[in-house]
């Protein structure tokens, strides 16, 4: 299993790597389209639709993020999409949590399929937007998603359960605890200001997300990266409690040891978006 999961993992990035750091955007920016359409196919399977129609959603997401794409979208600031997609996070993410894995088969099957295609197009959405702005902001944004579950899983291996006896949503993510999450969000607070530190000291022409955050304060750069890292668990936790809904352990075994692409993207989905909204906000 691990020796399929590091070849997996060699092969992503084998293709994504050279794509991220070509001269243009496209070449990157197309890769993300095709697999956040396979992201939706996985959805559709989720939410009981047959293999025909799941394949029919990922073709919807794949359209639509192609025609945002042909409209020049990527290229506009779009404060007020970013805002709806993050109050949607924000407030749809907490409902649906706190309604848990029995509500969710009681939302209505188009709602959940409609949903979850929007989240999906607009997370590919803000990545070619961020891209286009430049790798050192889009990486920042990525790798504070995966600090954060890093640091999150050893702090819960290591510290799990010696200060909260409650876990953090035992009947979606038995395994996560509250000392994870507290873990996580010190860790995104160190990479956040190490790497305002190395854009200073290498000059970078295009700022990080923290960069930009930190011109305006270090209070408001730990207070956005805090939030941040909480919304990275909020996404992981609706995809597991999708899964869970489904009976499902993973999203699908598109990629061999890793699961599906839902399984990798999942604390991305609100991240992104959320990344975007704060950058259109400076910006103004």
């Amino acid at each position: 299993m691990l020796k399929q999961r590091i070849f997996t993992a060699l092969i992503l990035l084998a293709v994504l790597l050279p794509a991220l750091f070509f001269s243009r955007p496209e070449p990157f920016n197309f890769l993300i389209l095709m697999m956040l359409g396979a992201g939706a196919w996985e959805w559709g399977r989720l939410n009981g639709l047959s293999f025909s129609s799941s394949v029919l959603t990922g073709l919807v997401c794949v359209a639509l993020s192609a025609a945002s794409w042909w409209l020049g979208w990527v290229l506009l600031p779009l404060p007020a999409v970013w805002s709806v997609a993050g109050l949607f996070w924000v407030l749809g993410g907490g409902w649906l949590l706190w309604r848990g894995v029995a509500g969710w088969s009681r939302v209505p099957c188009g709602v959940r399929i409609v949903g979850g295609v929007l989240a999906l197009w607009l997370t590919w959405l803000a990545v070619a937007q961020a891209r286009t702005i430049g790798v050192n902001f889009l990486l920042s944004v990525f790798v504070l998603v995966w600090v954060a579950d890093i640091a999150a899983y050893f702090a819960g291996r290591s510290l799990g359960g010696r200060f909260t006896r409650n876990k953090l949503a035992p009947s979606i993510s038995p395994g996560k605890s509250w000392e994870g999450v507290w873990g996580g969000m010190a860790g995104v607070v160190v990479l956040a200001i190490g790497w305002t530190l190395a854009d200073r000291q290498w000059d970078v022409t295009v700022a990080s997300f923290y960069s930009r955050l930190a011109s305006q304060g270090l209070w408001l750069m730990v207070l956005v990266v805090l939030f941040m890292a909480g919304m990275s668990v909020v996404g992981d936790l609706v995809e597991s409690l999708v899964k869970r809904s489904a009976g499902a352990k993973d999203s699908s075994n598109l990629l061999p040891g890793h699961g599906g692409v839902l399984d990798r993207v999942d604390a991305l989905l609100p991240t992104l978006p959320l990344a975007m909204l704060f950058a259109a906000v400076l910006q103004s």
